[in-house]
C-alpha cells in the first residue's frame, strides 16, 4: 500500500512538471499553487482552490486575513436611495419583485394640488425695493389603479420657478416664507423676493416641480424618472414708486400741502 501511494503521488507530482497545467494566476480559480514534500519515500502534494467570492473552507485556518476591498470578496456599496427603495437599489425592486417601470405618462391621471401664491406687501410692491413672493406646496399622496395595480403615488415638491411677469424668472428650492416668519425687516430681500424697475400691474405665478414616487403595497417608494408640474393662477402685482419730500407741516396740518 506504502509502494501504491507512492506511485500516485510521484504521478500526480510528474503532470505538475511535465507540463500539466493548473493555471495558478490571472482569472484562474485556483488562487494556493500545489506544493510538494519529499522525505525520502513518501511525496505529499497539496494545493487550495477557492473561487472568486467564496469564503475559505476554514476560516480559522486561512494564512490571508479577510479584507473588506479584495476583489475575490465584493462589497459594493448600496445605490443612492437606497434607504428608499430597498437593498436592491430602485431598478433591482421593480424587476425582482415583477413591477412595472413606470414614467410619467402613466401618471396622468394622478395629479398634485394647484400651488397658492402671495406676496408682500399684499398685491403691491415698489420700485427698488425687494417684493416678498411665497409659494405655498407640500408633499401630496394619492391612491389608485396605475396599470392594473393598487399603488400609492408620492409627490414631493422638489423646485419653485417663479415667473415675474416682467420677463424674467427664478427658481428655487424653497416656496419662501413671510418677513414675519423670516424675522426679517419690510421690503429686506428673500431667497424669493424680487426688484422690480418699472411701475406697473405684474402677472406673478409659480411652478412646482414635484418629485414622484410610487408604492405598490410593498412598503417601498420606487422613484418616476422626471417632475410632475403644477402651476398656480395669475397673482397681480401693482408695482408702484415712493417719492418723499420734506415739509414744514403735517398733512393734518396743511391738508394742501406736498404729497397730502
Amino acid at each position: 500500500m506504502q509502494l501504491a501511494a507512492i506511485t500516485i503521488a510521484l504521478t500526480v507530482l510528474s503532470g505538475v512538471g511535465t507540463g500539466a497545467s493548473l493555471d495558478c494566476g490571472g482569472a484562474s480559480q485556483w488562487i494556493s499553487c500545489p506544493t510538494a514534500e519529499n522525505s525520502g519515500d513518501q511525496v505529499d502534494i497539496s494545493a487550495g482552490l477557492s473561487r472568486p467570492g467564496s469564503q475559505p473552507a476554514n476560516p480559522e485556518n486561512s494564512d490571508r486575513p479577510s479584507d473588506p476591498a479584495d476583489p475575490a470578496d465584493p462589497s459594493p456599496e448600496a445605490p443612492d436611495g437606497a434607504e428608499e427603495c430597498g437593498s436592491l437599489g430602485c431598478r433591482g425592486n421593480y424587476e425582482v419583485a415583477g413591477l412595472p417601470e413606470v414614467t410619467l405618462a402613466d401618471l396622468a391621471s394622478f395629479r398634485p394640488a394647484t400651488p397658492e401664491l402671495t406676496g408682500e406687501p399684499t398685491g403691491f410692491g415698489v420700485v427698488g425695493m425687494p417684493t416678498n413672493l411665497v409659494g405655498a406646496a407640500s408633499e401630496q399622496r394619492l391612491s389608485g389603479t396605475l396599470l392594473g395595480w393598487d399603488v400609492t403615488v408620492r409627490f414631493v415638491p422638489a423646485e419653485f420657478v417663479f415667473s415675474h411677469g416682467d420677463g424674467t424668472s427664478a427658481t428655487t428650492t424653497t416656496g419662501g416664507a413671510s418677513w414675519d416668519r423670516l424675522a426679517q425687516a419690510q421690503f429686506t430681500p428673500t431667497a424669493t423676493s424680487h426688484v422690480y424697475g418699472d411701475r406697473g400691474t405684474y402677472p406673478v405665478s409659480v411652478t412646482v416641480r414635484y418629485a414622484a414616487s410610487v408604492d405598490f403595497g410593498t412598503g417601498l417608494w420606487l422613484p418616476v424618472d422626471g417632475f410632475v408640474t403644477a402651476t398656480s393662477g395669475d397673482y397681480d402685482v401693482r408695482v408702484v414708486e415712493v417719492r418723499t419730500a420734506l415739509v414744514d407741516e403735517t398733512c393734518r396740518e396743511n391738508p394742501s400741502g406736498p404729497g397730502c
